[in-house]
Protein backbone atom coordinates (compact mmCIF):
# COMPACT_ATOMS: atom_id res chain seq x y z
CA UNK A 1 0.00 0.00 0.00
CA UNK A 2 1.57 3.48 -0.50
CA UNK A 3 2.22 5.87 1.93
CA UNK A 4 -0.67 8.04 3.25
CA UNK A 5 -0.20 11.35 4.12
CA UNK A 6 -3.18 12.28 6.89
CA UNK A 7 -3.72 14.98 9.56
CA UNK A 8 -4.09 14.31 13.37
CA UNK A 9 -5.58 16.52 16.01
CA UNK A 10 -3.85 17.45 19.02
CA UNK A 11 -4.46 19.60 21.91
CA UNK A 12 -2.71 22.06 20.66
CA UNK A 13 -3.74 22.17 16.95
CA UNK A 14 -2.82 20.02 13.69
CA UNK A 15 -0.06 17.67 13.14
CA UNK A 16 1.08 16.62 9.63
CA UNK A 17 1.97 12.92 9.36
CA UNK A 18 2.54 9.58 7.31
CA UNK A 19 1.66 6.26 7.75
CA UNK A 20 3.63 3.53 5.74
CA UNK A 21 2.34 -0.14 5.77
CA UNK A 22 2.86 -3.28 3.65
CA UNK A 23 1.70 -4.79 0.92
CA UNK A 24 -1.37 -7.38 1.46
CA UNK A 25 -4.09 -7.63 3.61
CA UNK A 26 -3.65 -6.36 7.29
CA UNK A 27 -3.98 -5.28 9.85
CA UNK A 28 -0.49 -5.01 11.47
CA UNK A 29 1.03 -3.85 14.70
CA UNK A 30 1.55 -0.17 15.22
CA UNK A 31 4.67 2.16 15.33
CA UNK A 32 5.71 5.32 15.99
CA UNK A 33 8.54 6.95 14.36
CA UNK A 34 10.32 9.70 15.57
CA UNK A 35 12.76 12.07 13.18
CA UNK A 36 16.24 13.66 14.09
CA UNK A 37 16.28 17.23 14.70
CA UNK A 38 15.72 18.06 10.93
CA UNK A 39 11.94 16.48 11.61
CA UNK A 40 9.71 14.68 9.12
CA UNK A 41 11.02 14.53 5.35
CA UNK A 42 11.33 12.06 2.10
CA UNK A 43 13.87 10.00 4.10
CA UNK A 44 11.79 9.11 6.74
CA UNK A 45 8.51 8.19 4.75
CA UNK A 46 11.17 5.72 2.86
CA UNK A 47 12.37 4.63 6.83
CA UNK A 48 9.30 3.97 7.43
CA UNK A 49 8.09 2.21 4.30
CA UNK A 50 11.17 0.00 4.41
CA UNK A 51 10.25 -0.96 8.24
CA UNK A 52 6.62 -1.31 7.25
CA UNK A 53 7.94 -3.89 4.87
CA UNK A 54 8.83 -5.65 8.15
CA UNK A 55 4.77 -6.25 9.12
CA UNK A 56 4.27 -2.83 10.93
CA UNK A 57 1.87 -0.12 9.81
CA UNK A 58 4.13 3.12 10.60
CA UNK A 59 3.58 6.46 11.31
CA UNK A 60 6.24 9.62 11.29
CA UNK A 61 5.01 12.96 12.64
CA UNK A 62 6.03 15.91 12.09
CA UNK A 63 7.33 16.97 15.50
CA UNK A 64 7.77 20.56 14.92
CA UNK A 65 3.68 21.05 14.33
CA UNK A 66 3.12 23.90 16.78
CA UNK A 67 5.53 26.23 14.55
CA UNK A 68 3.21 26.01 11.42
CA UNK A 69 5.25 26.43 7.58
CA UNK A 70 8.81 26.47 8.01
CA UNK A 71 11.81 25.74 6.17
CA UNK A 72 13.08 22.29 5.84
CA UNK A 73 16.43 21.43 7.59
CA UNK A 74 19.37 20.01 5.61
CA UNK A 75 21.31 18.68 8.54
CA UNK A 76 24.15 18.71 6.34
CA UNK A 77 24.26 21.92 7.14
CA UNK A 78 22.23 22.86 10.15
CA UNK A 79 24.66 22.76 12.92
CA UNK A 80 27.58 24.73 11.27
CA UNK A 81 25.70 27.90 9.22
CA UNK A 82 24.89 29.51 12.99
CA UNK A 83 21.91 30.73 12.22
CA UNK A 84 20.44 27.17 11.25
CA UNK A 85 21.90 26.18 14.39
CA UNK A 86 19.78 28.31 16.60
CA UNK A 87 16.94 27.74 14.48
CA UNK A 88 16.93 23.97 14.74
CA UNK A 89 18.48 24.16 18.57
CA UNK A 90 15.00 26.55 19.10
CA UNK A 91 12.62 24.20 17.53
CA UNK A 92 14.16 21.36 19.15
CA UNK A 93 13.85 22.95 22.84
CA UNK A 94 10.29 23.56 21.84
CA UNK A 95 9.48 19.71 22.16
CA UNK A 96 9.27 19.31 25.56
CA UNK A 97 8.27 15.80 27.39
CA UNK A 98 5.06 16.99 28.13
CA UNK A 99 4.30 17.99 24.57
CA UNK A 100 5.81 14.73 23.17
CA UNK A 101 3.25 12.68 26.20
CA UNK A 102 0.06 15.03 24.74
CA UNK A 103 0.86 14.42 21.19
CA UNK A 104 1.62 10.49 21.54
CA UNK A 105 -1.53 9.80 23.39
CA UNK A 106 -2.65 11.56 20.01
CA UNK A 107 -0.95 9.40 17.75
CA UNK A 108 -1.75 6.10 19.52
CA UNK A 109 -5.17 7.24 19.34
CA UNK A 110 -5.09 7.54 15.45
CA UNK A 111 -3.29 4.51 15.26
CA UNK A 112 -5.95 2.63 17.27
CA UNK A 113 -8.73 3.85 14.96
CA UNK A 114 -6.93 3.22 11.92
CA UNK A 115 -8.64 -0.39 10.12
CA UNK A 116 -4.47 -0.99 9.31
CA UNK A 117 -3.28 -1.41 12.22
CA UNK A 118 -4.42 -3.90 15.56
CA UNK A 119 -3.92 -3.96 18.85
CA UNK A 120 -3.84 -1.01 21.48
CA UNK A 121 -0.08 -0.81 22.36
CA UNK A 122 2.58 0.24 20.12
CA UNK A 123 6.43 0.56 19.48
CA UNK A 124 7.87 3.42 19.46
CA UNK A 125 11.70 4.25 17.69
CA UNK A 126 13.90 7.22 16.90
CA UNK A 127 16.83 9.00 15.61
CA UNK A 128 18.77 11.83 17.69
CA UNK A 129 16.02 13.75 19.83
CA UNK A 130 13.74 11.26 17.88
CA UNK A 131 15.79 8.68 20.13
CA UNK A 132 14.85 10.44 23.42
CA UNK A 133 11.19 11.02 22.31
CA UNK A 134 10.95 7.67 21.87
CA UNK A 135 12.00 6.54 25.63
CA UNK A 136 10.38 9.81 27.43
CA UNK A 137 7.15 8.62 25.72
CA UNK A 138 7.99 4.94 26.82
CA UNK A 139 7.97 6.43 30.40
CA UNK A 140 5.38 8.83 30.08
CA UNK A 141 2.31 7.02 28.30
CA UNK A 142 3.56 3.23 29.86
CA UNK A 143 0.14 1.74 29.05
CA UNK A 144 0.24 2.51 25.21
CA UNK A 145 3.70 1.52 24.65
CA UNK A 146 5.21 -2.41 24.36
CA UNK A 147 8.80 -1.61 22.64
CA UNK A 148 10.48 1.41 22.83
CA UNK A 149 13.82 1.49 20.64
CA UNK A 150 16.43 4.59 20.37
CA UNK A 151 19.31 4.97 17.42
CA UNK A 152 21.82 7.54 18.17
CA UNK A 153 19.28 9.45 21.05
CA UNK A 154 21.00 12.07 22.87
CA UNK A 155 20.01 13.36 26.63
CA UNK A 156 19.00 9.59 27.34
CA UNK A 157 20.67 10.21 30.75
CA UNK A 158 21.36 13.80 31.40
CA UNK A 159 21.71 15.96 34.54
CA UNK A 160 18.26 17.32 33.28
CA UNK A 161 14.37 17.08 35.26
CA UNK A 162 13.67 15.94 31.93
CA UNK A 163 15.72 13.43 31.24
CA UNK A 164 14.24 9.19 30.32
CA UNK A 165 16.42 7.34 32.48
CA UNK A 166 14.85 9.20 35.82
CA UNK A 167 11.76 7.31 33.81
CA UNK A 168 13.00 4.21 34.39
CA UNK A 169 10.55 3.04 36.82
CA UNK A 170 7.42 3.79 34.76
CA UNK A 171 8.92 2.00 31.58
CA UNK A 172 7.12 -0.80 31.33
CA UNK A 173 7.85 -1.83 27.32
CA UNK A 174 11.17 -3.43 26.50
CA UNK A 175 13.94 -0.58 25.62
CA UNK A 176 16.94 -1.48 23.06
CA UNK A 177 19.79 1.68 22.50
CA UNK A 178 22.20 2.04 19.97
CA UNK A 179 24.29 4.82 20.96
CA UNK A 180 26.93 6.44 18.49
CA UNK A 181 30.95 6.44 19.68
CA UNK A 182 32.15 9.55 20.04
CA UNK A 183 28.89 11.09 21.03
CA UNK A 184 28.93 13.58 23.42
CA UNK A 185 25.22 13.56 23.57
CA UNK A 186 25.42 9.95 24.97
CA UNK A 187 29.22 9.21 27.09
CA UNK A 188 29.65 6.00 27.71
CA UNK A 189 29.23 7.21 31.25
CA UNK A 190 25.82 8.27 30.69
CA UNK A 191 25.07 5.04 29.06
CA UNK A 192 26.14 3.19 32.60
CA UNK A 193 23.32 5.59 34.15
CA UNK A 194 20.82 4.37 31.78
CA UNK A 195 21.74 1.21 32.43
CA UNK A 196 22.01 0.99 35.64
CA UNK A 197 18.39 3.01 35.89
CA UNK A 198 16.73 0.40 33.78
CA UNK A 199 18.33 -2.24 35.39
CA UNK A 200 17.15 -1.62 38.98
CA UNK A 201 13.74 -1.19 37.62
CA UNK A 202 13.64 -4.45 36.35
CA UNK A 203 12.88 -2.69 32.52
CA UNK A 204 13.58 -5.33 30.18
CA UNK A 205 16.73 -3.62 27.85
CA UNK A 206 19.55 -3.67 25.65
CA UNK A 207 21.90 -1.12 25.57
CA UNK A 208 24.81 -0.81 22.68
CA UNK A 209 27.22 1.35 20.92
CA UNK A 210 27.57 0.77 17.45
CA UNK A 211 31.26 1.80 15.72
CA UNK A 212 29.77 4.78 13.67
CA UNK A 213 29.76 8.73 14.29
CA UNK A 214 26.47 10.27 15.86
CA UNK A 215 23.49 10.00 12.66
CA UNK A 216 24.88 6.77 11.65
CA UNK A 217 21.27 5.63 10.45
CA UNK A 218 19.87 8.58 8.32
CA UNK A 219 20.67 8.59 4.94
CA UNK A 220 20.77 12.11 4.25
CA UNK A 221 22.78 13.47 6.80
CA UNK A 222 25.73 12.18 4.52
CA UNK A 223 28.79 13.16 6.11
CA UNK A 224 28.06 10.74 9.04
CA UNK A 225 26.01 8.11 7.28
CA UNK A 226 26.98 4.56 7.48
CA UNK A 227 25.96 1.43 5.51
CA UNK A 228 27.19 -1.37 7.66
CA UNK A 229 25.70 0.83 11.05
CA UNK A 230 22.63 1.27 9.18
CA UNK A 231 22.07 -1.82 8.60
CA UNK A 232 22.71 -3.21 12.13
CA UNK A 233 19.80 -1.09 12.58
CA UNK A 234 17.54 -2.54 10.38
CA UNK A 235 18.45 -6.04 12.01
CA UNK A 236 18.05 -4.64 15.24
CA UNK A 237 14.83 -3.24 14.41
CA UNK A 238 13.12 -6.57 12.86
CA UNK A 239 14.60 -8.72 15.54
CA UNK A 240 13.16 -6.76 18.47
CA UNK A 241 9.73 -5.47 17.07
CA UNK A 242 9.24 -9.25 15.51
CA UNK A 243 9.63 -10.40 19.25
CA UNK A 244 8.15 -7.85 21.60
CA UNK A 245 4.95 -6.66 18.81
CA UNK A 246 4.76 -9.41 16.53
Amino acid sequence: MPTITDTITTSDGTCQVTLATPDGDGPWPGIVMYPDAGSRRPVFDEMAQKLADYGYAVLVPDVYYRHGEYAPFDLNTAFSDPDERNRVMSMMGSVTPDKMADDAAAFFDYLESRPEVTGSTFGTTGYCMGGRTSLIVAGRVPDRVAAAMSFHGGGLAADDPGSPHLLADQISAAVYVAGAENDGSFTPEQAETLEKALTAANVEHTIETYPAAHGFAVSDHAAVYDADAAQRHWDAMERFFGAELG
